[in-house]
């Protein structure tokens, strides 16, 4: 016979409390964080605006029931959409996701602490167009960068020594998590009932990984976290009304998360929360790419420069070995035929040789016109990805947090080129002085791409600014982005 279970009903399994208390009671007070967080944001919804020029993320933006306009509703930036606050953070969401150039935490678990804007910025929009029409203050943008540390905290740092993929799960449970906490906060829930909306995001069923692997990689990887931020904001929306929560959903034998998805074992932390996680992100700086890759294709830019110079092209090439770390094998090694874009950007012989051949990798590069260029693939056959131990320490060592990858070309008659290393991407905290000029210059032309000149000036003149943006209802920053 099984042990009765107790009926009794517990207290809160801690990690719920200590995420709700941090949310509720942590000051910000990191002057590199909130810096950092503003970087993020620009870069974050620029990556959203180039995202627009895609019809098949465009066509998953606005209303579920075409022509619903929500009064006081949030609005999506880049559109002219304006929606109630669940959906408002899918469109958002969803297109700052969308080509996989936002922001990256690598870890045991690896996600994108930004996809949790779409939450964020949704939520306060909404709430501060409704408190200027009852004639109360709105929220400033302090507070979306504050709820965006927050959220890259709690993500984060769940992240570091626990990993959901080597149980098949997707990271996009901690957007739901991270967002669902943060959202509840800023929408005034006490704390029992943020506890109660938390414990409501882990019970959910959480979604499986299957859409970002070989052989069913495809585009829900791209909305999915649209979808988990979306969710989270529903989520702290039922526990205002006052639904109950479930205290021990983590714990809880046989029926908690840990037994049923975790393999019975409980989260380890690292650290306790603070603001570690904004404070070394790293940002995609140059390359649309999957993060793993991020230094193996600023390799390839650099071999595609040493073949120019010798008069040599990918032809001459007869073997290319990548040396990278275990993450980037076990993610992105993908030999075979690649199915659509979304396969391509997460396949490394794919992102290494693009810029190998042509000098550039972009967001159109993964697309069927440029795949079809038979010299991809057969470059692609020639390259082997070997696990190299020091590179995967460094990449977990949480003082070096290293993306190492290292390229070595073989030519045809025998001759090979010197190895070319990598071990810090240019969005690295290691390389920030260098990155941030970068990512200011990628903001603006992502602002080209929507806006008239004195338009992307408005924006500009207040994104680049602190203590302006900081000051600036959040209603009144996000108009700036309204078509």
């Amino acid at each position: 016979m099984s042990a009765t279970i107790s009926n009794v009903r517990p207290q809160p399994d801690q990690v719920l409390v200590d995420i709700v208390d941090y949310v509720l009671d942590y000051k910000i007070d990191s002057t590199l964080a909130l810096d950092t967080a503003r970087n993020c944001l620009i870069d974050t919804l620029g990556c959203g605006l180039e995202a627009l020029e895609y019809p098949a993320c465009r066509k998953l933006m606005g209303p579920i029931v075409p022509g619903t306009v929500v009064p006081n509703g949030a609005k999506v930036p880049g559109t002219q959409f304006q929606l109630d606050p669940v959906q408002a953070a899918f469109n958002i969401g969803c297109m700052i996701r969308w080509l996989d150039f936002n922001d990256t935490w690598l870890a045991a678990e690896w996600g994108h602490p930004s996809d949790n804007l779409g939450g964020i910025l949704a939520v306060a929009d909404w709430l501060s167009r409704n408190a200027v029409a009852a004639g109360k203050a709105p929220l400033t943008m302090r507070a979306v960068l504050e709820g965006m540390i927050k959220a890259h905290e709690i993500q984060g740092c769940i992240a570091i020594e626990n990993s959901f993929n080597k149980v098949g799960l997707d990271h996009v449970v901690l957007v739901k998590v991270a967002s669902t906490a943060v959202v509840s906060q800023m929408l005034g829930l006490t704390r029992d009932e943020t506890i109660n909306a938390v414990s409501l995001a882990w019970v959910d069923g959480q979604s499986l990984r299957t859409y970002r692997h070989a052989p069913n990689t495809g585009s829900r990887k791209s909305w999915a976290a649209g979808d988990a931020t979306s969710r989270a904001v529903r989520l702290a929306l039922m526990a205002r009304t006052g639904e109950m929560g479930y205290p021990s959903v983590l714990t809880a034998p046989v029926w908690g998360f840990y037994d049923v998805l975790f393999k019975g074992q409980p989260f380890k932390f690292q650290r306790p929360y603070g603001s570690y996680v904004m404070e070394n992100v790293l940002f995609k700086i140059s390359f649309p790419a999957e993060f793993h890759s991020q230094t193996a294709v600023e390799c390839a830019m650099q071999i595609h420069a040493k073949l120019k110079a010798l008069g040599k092209t990918e032809a001459d090439i007869k073997k290319i070995t990548i040396r990278t770390h275990e993450a980037c094998i076990r993610i992105i090694d993908k030999k075979g035929p690649l199915n659509n874009p979304a396969d391509r950007d997460h396949c490394v012989q794919y992102m290494v040789a693009v810029p190998i051949i042509f000098g550039r990798l972009t967001a159109g590069d993964y697309e069927d016109a440029i795949a079809a260029d038979p010299r991809i693939d057969a470059l692609r056959e020639k390259m082997t990805c070997v696990e190299d131990p020091a590179f995967t320490q460094d990449y977990h060592d949480p003082e070096k947090r290293s993306i190492a990858n290292a390229l070595t070309v073989e030519f045809n008659d025998g001759t090979k080129l010197d190895e070319i290393v990598c071990e810090y991407p240019i969005g690295h905290k290691r390389r920030r002085k260098e990155g941030i000029p970068l990512l200011e210059a990628k903001f603006r032309t992502n602002l080209a791409r929507q806006f008239p000149a004195r338009q992307q000036q408005h924006i500009l003149d207040v994104s680049l600014d602190q203590a302006r943006l900081e000051a600036m209802p959040v209603h009144e920053y996000v108009d700036l982005y309204v078509i």
